[in-house]
C-alpha cells in the first residue's frame, strides 16, 4: 500500500498539489470569507482558476482523477452557509410554505410574517435573511424549484442548516448528471468528453451552484439530458425532461422556436406540444386565479427593474442620462421591455434564417441568442454565466470560459454597504469579454486557440 501511494505521488505530483491546493482554497472560501473582502475574494477566486486550467491541462485523460477532484472541491462546502448570497433564505421560506400548505406564488413574506402564529420553522430569521426586496415580491422560482425548496424543507427537519444540506446534495448530484450526460452528448458530437471539466471543474460553477445554492446546475441536467436524447433520436421523450428543465428555470424556454428546423414542421409541433403539456401538469398544483398576475409581474420585474453586471445598459445610461436628462428609474423600465421584444425577434430570426439542421448548429444558436441577451441585459448576476458556459463546451467557442473568470469583477459591489458598482472594473470586464469574442469569431470559431484544444 504505502509502495503505491508513494508510485501515486511520483506520477502525479503536480496534479495533486494542485487539487490539495485548491481544497485548501475552497475551504478558505467556504468558512473564512467575507463578501465585503474583495482583495481576498479576487485572489482566492484567481488561485482557482488557475489551479482548475493546469489541471484539465496536466490530467484531460484521466477521467477518474477529474471527476473525484471535483466532488472533493463541492464536498468541501457541505456545511458551510452561503456567503456571497442571501437567495437561500428565500428558498427555505418557500420550501416551509409548501410544506405547510400555503402557496408561495400568492403570498408575499411581508403580509405573512405578520400573521401571528405563522407555521414556518425559523421564520423571522428566514425573513430577516432574505432581505427587503425578495420580502416585498411574490415568489418568481418555478414549479419544480419549489417543489425542490419543499423537499429540503421536509427532509431538513425545521433546521436550516438542514434544509442547506440537502439542497447542496441534489445540487452536486446534478453537477454529476451533466459530467455524464454531457460526456455521452460531446461523443455524440464528435468532440472529446473532456471538455466537459471545463464547466465541472470551473470555480464560477463550484462556487455559485454548491457554494451558494443557485439552481443552475439543476436546470442544465434536464437540459444537457435532453439534448442527449434529442442526439439519440428519442425527440419524443426529451419534451418532457426539456420541461423539467424550463420548471426548474425559465431561460430554456427562450431556445424552443430554435428547434422547428431541426425536428422539421411535424415533430416540431408534437415536441413543443409535449414540452407545453408537462409545463403545465408540473403547474397545476400551484394554480389559482390570481398566479398568472402575480408570477407575470414578479418575473416582469427582471426585465424592468433591476440592475447588475450590466454591460451594453451602462453605456446606454450613462448617453442617456448625460446627453438626455433620462431619469434612471424610467430608463430602466422603457430599456427592460425593449430588450425583451428585441431577444424575442432575434431568437425567431435565427430559428427561421440559420440552418439549424445539426446539434452542433443549434448549440451555437442557443449560444449566440443568450450571448445577445445577456450582453444587452440590465442584470447579469455571476451565476447567470454558468450557462453560457455550459453550452461552449459543445462548440468551437471560449470566451465563455473567459466570461467565467472575468465575472468575479462584479463582485466588488459587495465591499460597499450601499452595493454600488465600479463601472471601470466592469467596463474591464466586458471590454476583454467582447474582445475575445470578436478574436474569436475572426479566427473562424476560436480553431487557432490552441490551449483549449479539442
Amino acid at each position: 500500500m504505502p509502495h503505491n501511494i508513494v508510485k501515486l505521488w511520483k506520477l502525479h505530483k503536480i496534479p495533486l498539489l494542485l487539487s490539495l491546493g485548491s481544497i485548501l482554497f475552497y475551504t478558505s472560501f467556504a468558512y473564512d470569507l467575507n463578501r465585503a473582502d474583495f482583495p481576498k475574494l479576487l485572489s482566492l477566486f484567481v488561485a482557482l482558476f488557475f489551479f482548475h486550467f493546469k489541471l484539465i491541462q496536466f490530467q484531460k485523460w484521466n477521467f477518474k482523477f477529474l471527476l473525484i477532484s471535483g466532488i472533493l472541491f463541492r464536498l468541501v462546502f457541505l456545511l458551510a452557509e452561503p456567503n456571497l448570497s442571501q437567495d437561500f433564505y428565500r428558498f427555505i421560506w418557500d420550501g416551509e410554505l409548501i410544506k405547510n400548505g400555503i402557496n408561495p406564488y400568492l403570498n408575499v413574506p411581508n403580509e405573512l410574517i405578520a400573521q401571528p402564529n405563522l407555521p414556518i420553522a425559523n421564520a423571522q430569521q428566514l425573513f430577516d435573511g432574505m432581505g427587503s426586496l425578495s420580502a416585498k415580491h411574490f415568489s418568481n422560482y418555478p414549479p419544480l424549484n419549489q417543489i425542490i425548496f419543499a423537499i429540503a424543507a421536509f427532509l431538513g427537519g425545521g433546521s436550516i442548516v438542514g434544509s442547506i444540506l440537502v439542497m447542496r446534495v441534489t445540487i452536486i448530484l446534478a453537477d454529476i448528471g451533466i459530467i455524464y450526460f454531457g460526456r455521452k452528448l460531446l461523443q455524440k458530437m464528435n468532440r472529446s468528453n473532456h471538455m466537459a471539466f471545463w464547466y465541472f471543474l470551473n470555480p464560477l460553477v463550484i462556487i455559485e451552484l454548491t457554494g451558494n445554492l443557485h439552481f443552475e446546475g439543476v436546470m442544465l441536467f434536464f437540459f444537457i439530458w435532453s439534448l442527449s436524447l434529442i442526439a439519440d433520436k428519442k425527440w419524443l421523450v426529451a419534451a418532457p425532461v426539456y420541461a423539467l428543465s424550463i420548471m426548474v428555470k425559465l431561460v430554456p424556454i427562450l431556445f424552443l422556436p430554435l428547434f422547428f428546423k431541426y425536428f422539421g414542421f411535424k415533430k416540431s409541433i408534437f415536441f413543443y406540444l409535449v414540452v407545453g403539456i408537462s409545463g403545465v401538469v408540473l403547474l397545476l398544483p400551484f394554480y389559482s386565479s390570481s398566479f398568472i398576475d402575480n408570477y407575470s409581474d414578479t418575473v416582469g420585474l427582471w426585465f424592468s427593474n433591476f440592475e447588475f453586471n450590466a454591460g451594453v445598459y451602462n453605456l446606454v445610461k450613462h448617453i442617456g442620462v448625460t446627453f438626455f436628462e433620462a431619469k434612471p428609474w424610467i430608463l430602466v423600465k422603457d430599456y427592460g421591455k425593449l430588450i425583451a421584444i428585441m431577444v424575442i425577434v432575434l431568437t425567431i430570426s435565427i430559428a427561421f434564417l440559420r440552418k439549424n439542421q445539426n446539434l452542433g448548429t443549434l448549440m451555437t444558436s442557443m449560444l449566440t441568442v443568450l450571448t445577445i441577451y445577456y450582453l444587452l441585459s440590465s442584470t447579469v448576476h455571476p451565476w447567470y454565466v454558468i450557462f453560457l458556459l455550459a453550452l461552449t463546451i459543445f462548440t468551437e467557442y471560449r470566451y465563455a470560459v473567459a466570461w467565467s473568470a472575468l465575472v468575479v469583477l462584479s463582485y466588488w459591489a459587495y465591499s460597499n454597504p450601499d452595493f454600488d458598482e465600479s463601472l471601470w472594473l466592469l467596463a474591464i470586464e466586458y471590454i476583454m469579454v467582447i474582445g475575445f469574442l470578436i478574436y474569436e469569431i475572426m479566427a473562424k470559431g476560436g480553431k487557432k486557440l490552441h490551449f483549449f484544444k479539442k
